[in-house]
């Protein structure tokens, strides 16, 4: 086994201190194991079937997973998909997807399921390496969406990692104002998944509000704040178990489609 970088195993153990890893064959299992120790893991679990390894995200909170693609007891895009839907701690952790058939639409599958990063067999420790380094290392925005949960998709890297990016126009941020524009095209999908898909209606309308609240406070917008804050009191005031009124929760955000993009005309807002 070819070592890994002494400086970057150093550089990334304080990540993986908590890794899951999901393969069908305990024996590949294990040569992922070593892999991931050789560049600074502490406690490594492996698991085989979906159901086992959903149950050890509950335990572990592992700060990084590694699937393969399928197996037959598990699909990785399902267990993904679960993963970031739960309610579970580690429902963000990077996820890091593993698999011989790197077609497009194996790509796109993964990409779409929440997936951080793909790596396809066979593949050396370096390999492995910049992919670890690209999920811990250059964080990406997270999307609380209704029909998707997980890493900013425009940021998905299914190449060689070359480093942390540096270049301005790497930035992971997007303007502020593609920001408030993203926020209010999900509170509104959020709006409308209240009766079908009430828990992540509930995620996505209170990370929307988080994030145009932290909007507002990062430019000094006090039109947005105040927009904003009737929304946010009415989600309190619901609680955690409450349950959610379309009708309720749509007057306190009325405020906030003033700031729609300006070619939206204003009987379409509520279509975004």
């Amino acid at each position: 086994m070819i070592p890994a970088d002494t400086k970057s195993s150093r550089q990334l153990s304080s990540f993986l201190q908590r890794v899951l890893l999901l393969d069908s064959s305990p024996a590949n299992g294990r040569m992922m194991a070593d892999l991931v120790k050789n560049l600074g893991a502490g406690r490594i679990h492996t698991e085989t079937t979906e159901a086992r390894a959903m149950e050890a995200c509950k335990q572990l909170e592992p700060q990084l997973v590694i699937t393969e693609w399928s197996g037959p007891m598990f699909e990785g895009l399902r267990f993904t998909k679960n993963l970031r839907r739960s309610g579970l701690a580690c429902r963000a952790a990077p996820v890091i997807m593993v698999t011989a058939e790197a077609t497009a639409a194996a790509i796109l599958g993964a990409r779409n399921a929440g997936v951080h990063e793909f790596l396809r067999k066979p593949f050396a420790i370096r390999d492995l390496s910049r992919r670890i380094e690209a999920v811990m290392l250059t964080r990406r925005d997270w999307i609380e969406a209704v029909n998707y949960v997980g890493p900013d998709r425009r940021r998905f890297n299914s190449g060689d990692y070359r480093g942390p990016r540096k270049r301005r126009s790497d930035s992971t941020a997007p303007e502020e104002s593609a920001r408030i524009e993203q926020a209010l095209k999900i509170l509104k999908s959020a709006f409308g998944a209240i009766q079908s898909d009430p828990a992540q209606a509930r995620r996505s309308i209170q990370a929307q509000a988080a994030d145009l609240h932290a909007i507002a406070m990062r430019s000094n917008d006090m039109k947005l704040m105040n927009a904003v804050a009737p929304l946010q009191r009415a989600m309190i005031a619901i609680g955690e178990a409450g349950p959610l009124s379309r009708p309720k929760l749509e007057a306190a955000a009325a405020g906030l489609w003033a700031f729609a993009p300006e070619t939206v005309p204003q009987k379409e807002r509520f279509a975004i």
